[in-house]
């Protein structure tokens, strides 16, 4: 009868499953093309873990970091080279390195698919604010940040990847206020020419990249800078401390010029007392 040799198989397969559990929560966690391969739960010292991967269609291939490895995460920055492929991987259950099993085919957990190009998420750019001498214009210098792709030795920033695809895009709004504007580049060098003079303004800025879905076109805000308000008062300017610090020492040092103003003129009354005490009487 055929259903023995077939119950066999299931039971050796559920036997394998049982010896070695599944990887769960296979998911992709990447910023800026720095791309690792994340799972649950951490193995027992019965069995590990390896990851397979390839483009969609393609040949499976391994990543020698990432065989009979204890981890649960694998670092696969450097071996997706195709941006623009969509990738899958799966994570084997396996013996721990060193041991050997008669079974052939171990249990496994695929992950989502991923396209680094599409997928990657942008992380917070930083910029520099200068604010012309005449305060009718402000600029932000804004760098690109750095990925972990790179092409002939040199370091790829997302706009060597994203190219002419890339904007940033500029939340500003005056300092103290909820009234947000925005302003939208395709240049790292943003001028805006629309604020109030003598204002000050928060400005925050982040990556754009119009062809994404909607859930992966703007990359991480970068951190709030604002620029200085001529018109501000000394208790906006400096802290209650700081300003409690100055009147003391003014005081005291007042007290100090009186004190030494007093000391001085009683000396002198003295002086000129002792010296008129001094003197012999005239002769009516």
């Amino acid at each position: 009868m055929r259903t023995a040799p077939l119950l066999l198989i299931f039971l050796c397969a559920h036997s394998a499953s049982g010896i070695f559990p599944r990887a769960q929560n296979v998911t992709w966690k990447s910023t800026n093309f720095k791309t690792l391969l994340m799972w649950e739960p951490k193995p027992s010292a019965d069995y590990s873990y390896t990851v397979e991967f390839s483009p969609v269609g393609r040949d499976r291939q391994k990543n020698p970091h990432c065989i009979r490895s204890s981890t649960t995460m694998c670092d696969l920055s450097s071996a997706l080279t195709d941006l623009h492929a969509y990738y899958t991987a799966d994570v084997l259950s396996e013996p721990p390195l060193g041991a050997t099993s008669d079974i052939i085919e171990f249990p496994y957990t695929s992950s989502p698919r991923f396209c680094p190009y599409r997928d990657t998420d942008i992380g917070k750019p930083d910029f520099k604010l200068v604010v012309s001498e005449d305060k009718r214009k402000t600029t932000l210098h804004v760098i690109d940040p750095l990925t972990a792709v790179f092409k002939d030795g040199r370091q790829q920033n997302i706009r060597d990847i994203f190219a002419d695809q890339l904007q940033y895009k500029v939340s500003y709004r005056k300092n103290k206020s909820s009234g947000k504007k925005v302003h939208f580049s395709k240049t790292d060098v943003i001028e805006l020419t629309d604020l109030d003079r003598g204002e000050s303004y928060c400005f925050n800025v982040q990556a754009y990249i119009s062809s994404r879905s909607s859930d992966k076109q703007l990359g991480e805000p970068s951190h709030t800078q604002c620029s200085n308000d001529d018109s501000k008062s000394i208790f906006e300017v400096y802290s209650v401390s700081v300003i409690a610090a100055a009147i003391f020492l003014i005081l005291l040092l007042i007290g100090l010029i009186i004190a030494v103003t007093v000391v001085c003129c009683k000396h002198r009354r003295k002086a000129l007392k002792s010296g008129r005490e001094g003197q012999p009487y005239r002769d009516v």
